[in-house]
């Protein structure tokens, strides 16, 4: 199958180079635009032939004195077209013969109309709503900056994002893609939030996209500048929460008739304090029975980000592009911790101090490309996209473990240890993607897509022993994964009625996966090996009530395959006490999910809401087991089956001019069925979350958002999780013209965020906090130059600037 596809590929790719043109031209056009006072500067000056008015021969774009140049025209007769946003469009015709034509002063005309319905629009709405869920415009958010993708999800309706960063949709972690494709990138402390463009939720995917999505995707779009000319933005932060932290961007792009090229770099520096207490109580172990911990982290981390894009289109039907995305992540944790446990008469049993340096360095390099095929009907399409992610992840750690006696004096020598733990990754990616109408109401959708994954881990533990590391062979050991997946999908979308406002819009997708991976570690100690083929149906009904009134039905069956976190089998021993592993054993989950959703807006408001059902078999959780010598190991399992259903509603609102405001709230029921552990667990729970996005405009070029956060407890199959709540709040001022921003931000402004959990079982009880310096003060200026950037504002049509 590979190789029929990459001969389609070929095929494809010389059919598209078979189309290209490239005309000999002879003269030249020129002008000057203005709108009766003043010149008018990004006015896109469009000239066609009038033997075919849809395709464009050349292309301009004023400048700063409003004056334009088409060079190298042909001689013959044309229609030239002058377009801009807030402006009536200008039609004339020119004939072109050897000598260069001017053709004066055209004065634009003001359009109303046109600009105050986009101003309303782009006023009204922070989300812009799609067939599957909704893209949320990061430019709207100005209470992250300074941040990382982690904070900037916070602010994200329907998203829950806990205070250790775990991120979940519908209470289950979503597949988070990087531009649309897999990434090496998993940790989404590692990108910066000025790089992000937008984030798509797709809350109910079709068989289009990978089947190992659960509760969702969420795909977060990096920015790429496409602004005709040269053009760019300054970003400089800094701040401080319990240590400094500072943050700057620049985005550079030129953009001609053909190509297209951009520069990006951003980098944070921040420093990170945490606590952690925990207490802990075995109940038929009398020696280690109580057990009190107190942890104390500082850490130090840095991140760098470098992208280049290149966007080359010959005609108005074929595009080329290629991106290259570096990243540089460097943590520096300092963490001691103090273990006090007692008999179960409340005696002194033991006490230590353990203290650890950890110097984590990783690199990540992505490259991409990308081919986009359109045609003259916009309902057919193709196009190739092949990526390929290296990830370098180094964590080199020093340990010193002190005993001390009930007096607090220590007993015997420093117990010394090294660790290191080194992985290699790399993520390839293979899409090709097929739209073709087979009757006017009928389109047929069809792809291929490839993930090919190789991943090494190399974990060494050593102990000083008489002034010498002596390697320990029983938890050192090298874990190697590799993963290959198939799949295929068709899709067809068909309506009924006309196709400016049908009736009804069906979706009906069929998609297969062959999965292929296998795992072992160096002693084959832990070794498996899976092959397997799975189909995943898919299908959907819209009703459109009204143009802007909707219900819509789905149903999905979708995988939740362990990731390499569940399977690496290495043990992280950082608190010996409660030590986690993976589990090369567990099975896929595969679940059923129903939905129907129904959608409304006004004029002011807009309304939607979705209930969902979930039925997954072989449900993966962390579960925690005591062991004889009182240590607790915390490791996924396939716990039995779980029901899930519940309710998601996005409201939003602007009652008045200066205020408008998003809420959103996900409340679920779990039903758990622990078939495959037999121990008392928590067997259902409900749960909610909710969020609320407030922005106003005190005055011109002022606005201030303030956004609340409420997660509920969460149950886990022994317990549950602390609820979490926070409020951050961001303030942006324009300077000047608009082209210059001053903003401040304020993160967790009165420190309530912390998480922990809580869990209660018949050998065991134990309650954990942790609590970082999530209060913030940051401080930005950005700066846009020669850029379109009032233009840029109006064409958002979902941002609230």
């Amino acid at each position: 199958m590979k190789k029929w596809i990459q001969q389609l590929s070929l095929f494809i790719l010389l059919v598209s180079i078979s189309q290209f043109s490239f005309g000999q031209k002879t003269a030249a056009i020129k002008g000057k635009v203005s709108d009766g006072k003043l010149p008018v500067e990004f006015v896109d000056v469009i000239l066609k032939n009038t033997s075919d008015s849809v395709k464009v021969a050349n292309y301009a774009v004023t400048d700063v004195s409003g004056n334009f140049d088409i060079e190298n025209v042909i001689s013959g007769e044309y229609l030239l077209q002058f377009k801009l946003i807030g402006f009536k469009t200008i039609t004339q015709k020119v004939k072109i013969a050897d000598t260069p034509v001017s053709i004066g002063t055209i004065v634009l005309q003001n359009d109303a109309n046109l600009l105050n319905d986009v101003v309303v629009k782009s006023q009204k709405k922070q989300i812009q709503k799609t067939d599957e869920g909704f893209i949320f415009n990061a430019v709207s958010n100005i209470s992250q900056s300074g941040g990382t993708a982690t904070e900037m999800l916070k602010s994200i309706p329907t998203v829950a994002v806990d205070a250790e960063g775990g991120i979940t949709l519908r209470g289950k972690s979503p597949m988070i893609l990087i531009n649309g494709k897999n990434s090496a990138i998993t940790n989404m402390d590692q990108i910066a939030a000025s790089s992000i463009e937008s984030i798509e939720i797709i809350s109910n995917p079709t068989a289009k996209y990978d089947a190992n999505a659960e509760s969702g995707i969420i795909n977060i779009k990096l920015k790429k500048n496409d602004q005709n000319g040269i053009n760019g933005a300054v970003v400089l932060g800094g701040g401080f929460g319990a240590k400094g932290r500072a943050n700057s961007s620049i985005l550079l792009n030129q953009k001609t008739e053909k190509w297209n090229f951009g520069l990006a770099y951003d980098n944070r520096f921040a420093g990170r304090t945490k606590e952690i207490h925990a207490d802990r109580t075995n109940y038929f172990i009398d020696d280690e029975h109580y057990i009190h911990q107190y942890r104390n982290d500082e850490r130090t981390e840095g991140l760098q980000n470098l992208k280049f894009n290149i966007d080359f289109s010959p005609n108005e039907k074929n595009t080329f592009s290629f991106e290259a995305l570096g990243n540089m992540e460097s943590q520096d944790n300092d963490e001691t911790l103090y273990t006090q446990v007692n008999t179960s008469t409340n005696q002194f049993f033991s006490n230590n101090k353990r203290h650890s340096l950890e110097l984590e360095r990783s690199k990540v390099a992505e490259l991409a490309f990308n081919y986009d095929r359109k045609f003259s009907d916009d309902q057919k399409s193709f196009n190739i996209s092949i990526t390929s992610s290296f990830n370098k992840d180094k964590e080199n750690t020093d340990i010193d473990t002190y005993d001390y006696d009930e007096y607090n004096e220590q007993i015997g020598d420093v117990f010394l240890q090294r660790t290191h733990n080194y992985e290699n990754e790399n993520i390839s990616n293979a899409i090709v993607n097929y739209a073709l109408p087979i009757s006017p109401k009928t389109v047929l959708e069809t792809g291929y897509k490839g993930t090919f994954r190789f991943f090494t881990s190399e974990f060494e533990s050593a102990d000083m022993i008489n002034g010498e590391y002596v390697i320990n062979p029983t938890v050192s050991n090298t874990f190697d994964y590799n993963e290959q997946i198939n799949a295929v999908y068709g899709m067809l979308n068909t309506f009924s009625g006309n196709a400016e406002n049908p009736k009804w819009k069906y979706n009906l997708g069929l998609r297969a996966e062959n999965v292929s991976n296998n795992g072992a570690t160096q002693n084959n100690s832990d070794r498996f090996n899976n092959d397997y083929i799975k189909f995943f149906p898919s299908a959907s009904a819209q009703l459109n009530l009204n143009s802007d009134e909707f219900v819509k039905i789905g149903y999905s069956k979708r995988i939740n395959r362990p990731d390499l976190d569940d399977l690496n089998p290495f043990m992280d021993i950082t608190d010996a006490l409660n030590p986690h592993s993976g589990n090369p054993y567990l099975k896929p989950e595969i679940i059923h999910i129903a939905e129907m959703s129904y959608n409304k807006d006004w004029n002011n408001y807009s309304f939607s809401t979705n209930a969902f059902y979930r039925n997954a078999t072989d449900a993966i959780r962390q579960y925690a087991e005591l062991k004889d010598n009182g240590v607790i190991l915390l490791m996924p399992k396939n716990i039995g089956s779980t029901i899930t259903y519940g309710l998601e509603t996005i409201f939003s609102l602007k009652p008045i001019g200066f205020y408008d405001a998003n809420i959103s709230i996900t409340a679920f029921q779990q039903n758990i069925n622990t078939s495959n552990l037999g121990e008392d667990v928590v067997n259902n729970a409900f749960s909610w979350y909710g969020k609320i996005i407030n922005n106003f405009v005190p005055w011109k070029g002022g606005k201030l958002q303030i956004i609340g956060n409420y997660n509920s407890a969460l149950p886990t199959p022994q317990g549950k999780r602390i609820p979490i709540y926070n409020v951050d709040m961001g303030f942006q001022q324009k300077l000047g013209k608009g082209n210059a921003r001053l903003g401040l931000v304020v993160t967790d402004m009165f420190n309530t965020l912390k998480s922990g959990y809580k869990n209660n079982t018949a050998l065991f009880s134990n309650n954990r906090t942790n609590k970082s310096d999530t209060r913030a003060l940051m401080v930005t200026f950005a700066y846009t130059f020669k850029s379109d950037f009032k233009e840029k504002l109006l064409e958002n049509q979902f941002s609230t600037e």
